[in-house]
């Protein structure tokens, strides 16, 4: 169809005319309203945008020389991180003569590995980098993905207060009126 008639067409229609295929042969158009065309798909790049899946790296510092109960506390921190859904970087920090020890680390590195093995898995095995050795530990897909807009409401969701049943309210009532 020549390009006038086209134009015409959108014209009586009260449409635009809009080039959908240019490097086609011949190129193709379509008559739309592309004011609404656009529209439509910023509200659907907003809505990707916002149904992504938002992924968080939390860190946890660790020693060679960590004490049983120090490591158990560190090791429920990152089981909470991965209960969350976060991605969680284990450091191990080596400090002078620790430095000449790194299957120190590497060890401690592979116990924390096994005993968080249930909610999560290793995604980077432990790596020496300079003074210190980096492992990084994914937790596991479930069904329920946390994306953006779940997290919000999570994090913004305040907790529900405990209301006063009616009877204890009629009764203070009665005793401030006395």
């Amino acid at each position: 169809m020549p390009i006038g008639k086209a134009l015409e067409l959108a014209a009586e229609a009260d449409l635009d005319l809009v080039e959908v295929a240019p490097m086609a042969r011949p190129p193709v158009c379509k008559l739309m309203d592309y004011g609404k065309f656009k529209y439509e798909e910023t509200q659907k790049a907003r809505e990707a945008r916002r149904n992504q899946a938002l992924t968080v790296i939390k860190e946890m510092k660790l020693r060679p020389k960590i004490d049983s109960h120090d490591y158990e506390t560190k090791k429920g921190h990152v089981e909470r991180f991965l209960k969350a859904g976060d991605k969680v970087k284990v450091t191990i920090m080596f400090r002078g003569r620790e430095q000449s020890r790194p299957e120190l680390g590497f060890r401690l590195l592979q116990r924390l590995a096994e005993d968080i093995g249930e909610l999560g898995f290793v995604e980077s095995s432990p790596k020496q980098d300079g003074r210190n050795m980096v492992m990084v530990v994914a937790p596991h897909r479930s069904p329920g993905r946390i994306t953006r807009s779940s997290r919000e409401e999570h994090e913004i969701a305040p907790a529900p207060a405990a209301a006063p049943e009616p009877a204890d309210v009629a009764s203070d009532t009665s005793a401030v009126s006395e």
